[in-house]
């Protein structure tokens, strides 16, 4: 027999008492926020999802129920969409902010949509200003549009 080989229920709890340290935890939360809005714009706002977002906007306001209604507003509003595509990559990489139990799930969601909103204002901010100058640069100085 080998004993120097580690036994999958050790391995086990080696992975349910995984704890990572604060600092990492914080590195992590701030880059799992970049595919979160990443993804939640692209399909909010870019011009690839369209169709389907405008599909999806009709039937916001003219579905029947308030169920119908609410499903497809959630692909057009980008702070909506984020709880999701978080929910989706908490699945995948497991990740729990301060606990190590369902509470970390709750709060590393709500972290996370926090600061993916944050990105997207800030992306929202950066382009509009490159719109601004582009627009100044097309037309002449603000005070020869005035």
């Amino acid at each position: 027999m080998i004993y120097n080989c580690i036994s999958p229920l050790k391995l086990l709890i080696f992975k349910i008492n995984f704890y990572m340290a604060i600092h990492l935890q914080i590195i992590f939360l701030f880059i799992l926020a970049i595919p979160v809005s990443c993804i939640a714009w692209t399909v909010t706002h870019e011009e690839i999802f369209k169709e389907p977002r405008e599909f999806c906007r009709k039937r916001s306001i003219s579905g029947r129920t308030l169920l119908i209604r609410k499903f497809f507003y959630l692909f057009t509003c980008e702070y909506c969409f984020s709880f999701y595509v978080t929910a989706l990559i908490l699945m995948i990489t497991k990740y729990q902010l301060l606990y190590m139990d369902w509470r970390g799930y709750i709060i590393s969601e709500l972290s996370l949509v926090w600061i993916a909103n944050i990105y997207m204002s800030l992306f929202l901010f950066i382009r509009t200003d490159i719109k601004k100058d582009g627009m100044e640069i097309k037309f002449g100085n603000k005070e020869t549009i005035l």
